[in-house]
């Protein structure tokens, strides 16, 4: 097994040579699928590098180093620095951050041409993915349920302008062309979409063959049932290693400020046109967000949308801190508790 042909180089190594080189492909719980220059095998995370170090611990696509075991897991040591990241507030708990991916050269917005189609859904999945530094690509699923496909185009244009579309049919194979010039050899995308998208099937199609489990949609309202049930690194025949998410109907949003700064940019460029510097854009005099409004050069929804999601980040920005200064308290018990049991020992010696 070449694990160069999974996306490595050894500048990630940063000099550090403490450990085998290896990557995350899937995760289950506490414990994690890795392929190595050994094949394919698992890990699990080494406790003291990880609970009271501070490591950061790793999501599928992250490059690792492991302390190899022949004989049952393996052990994660070291977490590499990302090029690219993308989380979400975690659905289970309402708080806290969710890792979903890492290390991606793309990512796949899927949205399927039918009922299911949502600008709201988009604008989310775009803020999200131009904060973890990879570039974006809009993928219009299921071109053989429409015969007009220019509604959908105008829809995605206006809110994310500038950002490649391509229409596909995984059933017809129409639009796989345009898709060619991402699959690349030692290149990662991640597969971002909501159940029923079609993201398993476009995957089969790419990979020439039936990987995925396939569900149908509901007819009345084109939502789907989930498929894949966790997070997967696939690799293709021709090199392209692809990443499939669970389906994320509802993405929660922590830490894109960056992101929300380019997916919605008319309206930071209208901010700064603002009297005042702290403007909410809401009654106060000389605020351009509501003259532009007012003049129909900016649409109250998209507005709207911005405020909500805007509104989300700051809250997670607060939660993250949160949960910076909760972790930070239980190292510092750790660490007391860690000095209570060596003073304990010492004092043990000396009654000897």
């Amino acid at each position: 097994m070449n694990i160069f042909d999974y996306g490595f180089n050894n500048d990630m190594l940063n000099g550090d040579n403490r450990g085998i080189p290896a990557r995350v492909i899937s995760v289950h719980k506490g414990r994690f699928g890795i392929v190595s220059q050994f094949g394919e095998g698992y890990a699990q995370l080494k406790g003291r590098e990880y609970y009271f170090d501070g490591e950061t611990f790793p999501t599928v696509g992250d490059f690792v180093l492991i302390d190899y075991q022949n004989d049952g897991d393996s052990r994660i040591i070291k977490t590499l620095e990302r090029r690219s990241f993308f989380s979400r507030r975690d659905p289970d708990k309402g708080r806290g951050e969710q890792a979903v991916a890492a290390n991606f050269d793309y990512v796949f917005i899927m949205q399927s041409m039918n009922h299911d189609f949502n600008t709201k859904r988009l604008e989310r999945y775009l803020t999200a993915a131009l904060q973890s530094k990879a570039d974006p690509v809009i993928i219009l699923t299921k071109a053989d349920l429409t015969d007009d496909y220019l509604p959908y185009i105008l829809e995605t244009s206006r809110v994310a302008e500038g950002v490649r579309t391509c229409i596909v049919s995984s059933k017809t194979g129409y639009g796989m062309n345009e898709l060619e010039q991402y699959m690349q050899k030692g290149k990662t995308i991640v597969f971002l979409g909501s159940s029923g998208v079609g993201k398993s099937s476009l995957v089969n199609t790419l990979a020439g063959k039936n990987i995925m489990d396939v569900n149908g949609i509901r007819e009345d309202d084109s939502k789907g049932r989930h498929t894949t049930t966790h997070r997967e690194l696939i690799m293709l025949k021709n090199g392209t290693i692809i990443i499939d998410t669970p389906g994320m109907r509802e993405l929660g949003m922590w830490d894109v400020s960056v992101g929300l700064n380019n997916a919605f940019s008319e309206i930071e460029a209208l901010s700064e046109k603002c009297r005042f510097r702290n403007c909410r854009h809401e009654t106060e005099p000389g605020c351009a967000v509501r003259a532009a409004i007012e003049s129909g050069d900016l649409e109250e929804t998209r507005f709207e949308s911005y405020k909500k999601l805007n509104t989300e980040a700051k809250y997670s920005d607060n939660a993250k801190d949160y949960l910076i200064q909760k972790e930070q308290f239980f190292k510092n018990i750790a660490i007391s508790e860690r000095k209570r049991k060596k003073e304990e020992s010492k004092r043990g010696k000396r009654r000897k």
